[in-house]
């Protein structure tokens, strides 16, 4: 009696490799994305690298003040709802000042702060390069797959508001002892002035720039209610 010989699995020849990784890529952050639209991002890299340990309170966009909303487009992203996640402007003004030489300024909106913030890690430097790939790709999809509303609202709960502080729930609650909910005009826009550095930043007593900046985001936060720059979140 012969016995057939088994056959052996064919390898995949080793130039084609990248893309079977690549298609794997695709398929697991696609996934990942449908799974956030519906389920609160239970933590970031971005967290679990905090020194200063994590203070969240997942809270939905219903029970945000709009105050904070219109502080946040005010402040990072005037054109959010007329934008499809890039501000091709914004980036090439950003581009136009860095190569003069001046301080780094990017261009990235709320959408792309998102992507970064929920999918990859923050950081400087060439590590920076690096990630700028998988962050139009990620911003691409939650653009896609999420929406405006839920961009917005995934974004106001896992930026930092603070050491070891995340979201605009732990923030206000830090700073002012109430929810989110009860924002007034002034107290979103500090909590929105300190976004961009919230480790060197703070909310109670500004001074200097930050206070300045909180102000001008207070004056804002009218201009955008008023011309409808909130108008795909509030319909």
């Amino acid at each position: 009696m012969t016995t057939r010989p088994r056959a052996t699995k064919r390898k995949l020849p080793w130039y084609l490799r990248p893309f079977k990784w690549l298609l794997w890529f695709i398929a697991i952050s696609v996934v990942w994305v449908l799974i956030y639209a519906v389920v609160p991002p239970p933590v970031t890299i971005t967290m679990l690298t905090d020194g200063n340990g994590i203070t969240k309170d997942w809270t939905s966009l219903s029970n945000i003040d709009r105050n904070m909303v219109r502080a946040a487009i005010a402040a990072e992203d005037g054109k959010f709802c007329s934008h499809d996640g890039f501000d091709r402007e914004a980036i090439e003004q950003a581009i136009e000042r860095n190569a003069k030489g001046k301080r780094m300024r990017g261009g990235s909106t709320i959408s792309q702060q998102t992507a970064k913030n929920v999918f990859l890690w923050q950081g400087s430097g060439w590590t920076r390069y690096i990630r700028k790939v998988p962050e139009v790709w990620f911003t691409f999809l939650i653009e896609k797959i999420w929406g405006k509303r839920r961009i917005m609202e995934v974004y106001l709960n896992v930026a930092e508001t603070g050491l070891g502080t995340y979201g605009v729930e732990a923030g206000a609650q830090r700073y002012f002892k109430h929810g989110a909910s009860k924002l007034t005009p002034q107290e979103a826009a500090r909590i929105a002035a300190i976004l961009p550095l919230p480790k060197k930043r703070e909310a109670i007593s500004p001074s200097g720039f930050t206070r300045r900046y909180g102000n001008s985001i207070r004056a804002r936060i009218g201009v955008v209610g008023r011309d409808g720059l909130d108008g795909c979140i509030y319909k």
